[in-house]
C-alpha cells in the first residue's frame, strides 16, 4: 500500500480508501446498494486493513446510519486500536423529517456530528465532510460550525464533497480572512470516462495544496469489465437499473476499445487499469473503493501495484481526453508569448 498526506496536513492516508455504501441497506437506493451484513462488513474491513488500508469513508445518510454503524462495529469487532484508521463520514443529507433536518446549518452539523460520533461508536471523527451544496446557508456559517468541532475535539479535518471551483475558493478564502478550519480535501467524481473536474477543480486543488479523494473511480460500475458496446445492459448490474453517474458513452466505448489490449497485456481487469490510471494522477490523495464480495475488493487492491507505462498511459489519456471548452483553449495559446522568453537563458551583464 501507499500512502499521501491528506491534502496540506501531516496526516498519512492510504491511497485507497474502503468506502461502505455497500454496508447494510435500508429503503430507496441503498436498499440495492447496501447488502453487505455485518459479518460481511467484517470480512471485507480485515481484508482492508491486512493490505495496509487505514482510511475508511461513510455518511449518515448511506442506509439511514446503518452503514456508520456498522464501520464502528467492524472496528469494534476486529479490536482494531482506534489511533491507527482514519475514520471520514459526512454530513448534509436528510436525517429526518423535520425542516432543519438536512442542510449544512449550524443547527444541522451540530446534530448531526453527536449522532455519528454514537453510531461509529468513537469520541471524534478523523475527517467530516459537507456531503452537498447548500444553497440555503451562508459558507461562514458552515465554515463556523466545523471550525467549533474542530476546537471540541470532536472533528480533526474538514472537507467537502460535490462543490464547485468558485465556491470552495471562496470558502478558502473566508477561513484564512476569519482563521477558521480550512477545508482541507475535496470528494469528488472522478474516472477516465469522466474528466470534467480537470476543467476548474483541479487547478484549485494543485494551486491550495487541497486533497481529492476520488468516488466512483469506476463511473458506477461502467469500467468494471461488465459492460462493453455490445452488453451496455449486463443482468445483475446496479448500473443497468440507475444510470449514475452520468458519462458520455459513445466515448466511454473507445476508451474501453483502448484499454482492453492494456488490460490483456497485464493480464488483469478493466476495472484494475482504470484505478491504476487514476493513481497515476498527482492531483489523487486516496480513491474510495467499495465492494461486497472479498474478490471484488482484492480485484481492487491489486491496482496499486500495476504500473502502466508511459505509453499506455498517453493512449489511456489521449482516447479520454476533454473535448476543448473556452476558456480553456485559449489559454495555451496565449501563453506562448508570455512563457517562451522565461524558457531562454538570458545573458546578463554584469555591473561594472
Amino acid at each position: 500500500m501507499q500512502y499521501k498526506t491528506l491534502g496540506d496536513t501531516g496526516l498519512l492516508v492510504s491511497t485507497l480508501c474502503f468506502g461502505t455504501m455497500t454496508f447494510h441497506g435500508g429503503t430507496g437506493l441503498f436498499r440495492a446498494i447496501g447488502t453487505v451484513d455485518q459479518a460481511g462488513a467484517d470480512q471485507l474491513i480485515k481484508a482492508s486493513l491486512d493490505a495496509g488500508i487505514n482510511f475508511f469513508d461513510t455518511a449518515d445518510v448511506y442506509s439511514e446510519g446503518e452503514s456508520e454503524k456498522a464501520l464502528g462495529q467492524s472496528i469494534k469487532n476486529l479490536n482494531t486500536p482506534r489511533h491507527s484508521v482514519v475514520i471520514a463520514t459526512k454530513v448534509f443529507g436528510r436525517t429526518g423529517q423535520g425542516r432543519n433536518d438536512v442542510g449544512a446549518s449550524r443547527g444541522h452539523i451540530m446534530d448531526a456530528v453527536d449522532a455519528s460520533l454514537r453510531r461509529l461508536q468513537t469520541d471524534h471523527i478523523d475527517l467530516y465532510q459537507i456531503h452537498g451544496n447548500d444553497t440555503v446557508t451562508p459558507i461562514e456559517e458552515t465554515l463556523r460550525a466545523l471550525d467549533t468541532l474542530v476546537q471540541q475535539g470532536k472533528i480533526r479535518y474538514i472537507g467537502v464533497s460535490n462543490w464547485q471551483a468558485w465556491k470552495i475558493a471562496k470558502a478558502l478564502g473566508i477561513s484564512q480572512f476569519k482563521n477558521l478550519a480550512r477545508f482541507d480535501t475535496l470528494q469528488a467524481y472522478y474516472s477516465i470516462a469522466g474528466r470534467d473536474l480537470e476543467r476548474d477543480l483541479v487547478p484549485l486543488l494543485e494551486a491550495e495544496k487541497t486533497g481529492l479523494l476520488v468516488w466512483s473511480p469506476l463511473a458506477g460500475g461502467l469500467l468494471s469489465g461488465k459492460f462493453s458496446r455490445e452488453n451496455q445492459r449486463p443482468e445483475g448490474s446496479r448500473r443497468s437499473e440507475f444510470d449514475f453517474p452520468l458519462v458520455d458513452k459513445e466515448r466511454t466505448w473507445r476508451i474501453l476499445d483502448v484499454m482492453a489490449p492494456i488490460a490483456k497485456a497485464h493480464n488483469c481487469s478493466p476495472a484494475r487499469i482504470s484505478l491504476a490510471w487514476l493513481l497515476a494522477k498527482p492531483v489523487v490523495t486516496s480513491i474510495i473503493i467499495g465492494a461486497k464480495r472479498l474478490d471484488q475488493l482484492e480485484d481492487n487492491l491489486a491496482a496499486v501495484d500495476l504500473k502502466l507505462t508511459t505509453e499506455e498511459l498517453k493512449q489511456l489519456d489521449e482516447v479520454s481526453a476533454l473535448p476543448p471548452e473556452y476558456p480553456g483553449w485559449m489559454l495555451p495559446f496565449q501563453s506562448v508569448n508570455r512563457l517562451e522568453p522565461i524558457a531562454r537563458t538570458v545573458p546578463v551583464t554584469p555591473k561594472s
